[in-house]
């Protein structure tokens, strides 16, 4: 039985389902992206000591919360966009969009914030300076490209039913 929003209730259970699935998805991939950062990458090169997790605080917590959130509004986005087509092109396009808008995101508060980057009098930051939001923008498309993998792999299971397949 349809509403007057021609979304049934079984529709809206699934994108929930969706969203669930890809929220929890991003948010383990938050996990290991932070520990990969803080095991590897930070002890590696010193101009990416930025990425290292130091505690686990409020700061992370809320990161995480961003991760899920912004995980839970991609699956259901990503379920919607998708619908019964199995166009590879439409799948990265939904995965790259929302990586790029976080990355973007990222960057724009960064260059607002960190003292030491400063385009003032012509003067570009140096590429040292930049590298952590570079490492910070393939992490945001990675963890989208994780959970539209988990995704796929639900729905390819019949676990979570595309738009309009019901």
């Amino acid at each position: 039985m349809k509403d007057s929003s021609n979304f049934s209730a079984a529709e809206r259970v699934e994108s929930l389902k969706a969203g669930a699935v890809a929220a929890l998805s991003c948010l383990c991939g938050f996990g290991a992206i932070a520990l990969v950062n803080s095991l590897i990458l930070a002890h590696r090169w010193d101009f990416l000591a930025s990425l290292q997790v130091r505690a686990i605080d409020l700061n992370f917590g809320l990161r995480g919360l961003m991760a899920l959130v912004g995980g839970f509004l991609f699956g259901v986005t990503y379920r919607y966009a998708i619908r019964c087509d199995t166009n590879p092109q439409l799948k990265s396009g939904v995965v790259l969009a929302f990586g790029l808008v976080r990355a973007f995101g990222q960057l724009d508060a960064g260059l607002s914030f960190e003292a030491g980057l400063s385009f003032e009098a012509g003067k570009m930051p140096a590429p040292q300076e930049l590298l952590p939001f570079v490492v910070g923008g393939v992490e945001s498309v990675v963890l989208f490209a994780i959970a539209g993998l988990v995704l796929d792999w639900a729905i390819g299971r019949s676990l979570i039913k595309p738009f309009g397949c019901l």
